[in-house]
């Protein structure tokens, strides 16, 4: 399997990331760095520290988008720190970034590999709104995306309404949903109900290595977080879910395929992700379906995951 990964490296993403690259069967031709849990430059360096801390430093970074397509951006600092690694130090790349943007790297793969390459996206879809205003191809070219953004049946994690992804560039996601791709949404309405719970946290924590120590040491800022949510501590996994999904979908367990448009004008639900799941719906005949996760198999991905940083 080849993926392109799109992110905004993060805690989460972090984790995703190493999922991904634990993998030997799976060929990582890019990741292309995004505003969003942090600055531009924050991300794009700290997706090339965790490529080499991954055991992946020959897979390219590319810089990608620093702002949203219409607002202007905001960051996550109080969930991922201001290094986005929960404050971690790691080593210092010894690589740099890619002469390309993410956007011009995601669609010179694509058109390379033509039905080859899956997109795993984890932050704001500016940068595959960008590839598309490249590549009007682009949905042909790829094989599938996953997406980890968006609450349907679930409430927002930055306003009551919207998922921060999807609340980072509203425009972006508008345009990514009507495209059609072959699109796989793993929404707040999953990742909420799959938290890493204490007793996973510790056996992860017992761990040996330098990977599972650094991966463990991310978690205790994200934790620290999600336990003033949640009230126990435990946190929600929404990027690595993703990637799981992406390397096996028979995970998800139970899914529907549905239209999503974004509200982009509403004054206290711009960003939400609207699906119309009437029997007789209609609403949405013009655009292309996604399928929307509903139900995913947590206890196999968090034994898949353990294993991963193992």
């Amino acid at each position: 399997m080849r993926i392109f990964v799109d992110c905004d490296p993060g805690i989460d993403d972090a984790l995703a990331l190493a999922y991904l690259a634990a993998r030997p069967d799976i060929e990582i031709t890019g990741v292309g760095s995004v505003f969003g849990n942090n600055s531009v430059d924050i991300t794009t360096d700290n997706a090339l520290r965790l490529m080499e801390l991954y055991g992946r430093p020959s897979v390219p970074v590319a810089r990608g988008a620093q702002r949203p397509l219409v607002q202007p951006p905001s960051f996550a600092e109080s969930v991922h720190g201001a290094n986005g690694l929960g404050g971690v130090e790691t080593p210092a790349p010894q690589g740099t970034f890619f002469h390309e943007s993410a956007a011009e790297l995601l669609v010179r793969s694509a058109r390379s590999a033509p039905g080859e390459i899956d997109v795993l996206a984890l932050g704001p879809l500016t940068n595959l709104a960008l590839a598309l205003g490249l590549e009007p191809r682009l949905p042909k070219l790829v094989r599938r995306v996953v997406v980890m953004g968006g609450a349907v049946r679930a409430p927002g994690n930055v306003t009551p309404w919207a998922e921060a992804n999807i609340d980072n560039d509203p425009e972006a996601a508008e345009v990514v949903f009507a495209a059609g791709f072959d699109l796989t949404l793993v929404a707040l309405d999953v990742t909420m109900r799959t938290t890493a719970s204490a007793a996973w946290l510790d056996e992860l924590k017992a761990i040996e290595g330098d990977r599972a120590r650094m991966t463990s040491a991310f978690l205790d800022c994200y934790v620290d977080w999600y336990t003033g949510v949640f009230g126990t501590r435990q946190c929600a996994m929404h990027d690595p879910l993703a990637a799981a999904v992406l390397l096996d979908p028979d995970l998800v367990t139970a899914a529907v395929d549905v239209p999503i448009r974004v509200e982009l004008k509403g004054e206290y639900t711009r960003g939400q992700t609207i699906a119309d799941l009437r029997p007789n719906a209609d609403a949405f005949a013009d655009r292309p379906g996604v399928r929307l996760a509903t139900e995913v198999n947590g206890e196999v991905f968090f034994a898949r995951m353990l294993d991963a940083l193992r």
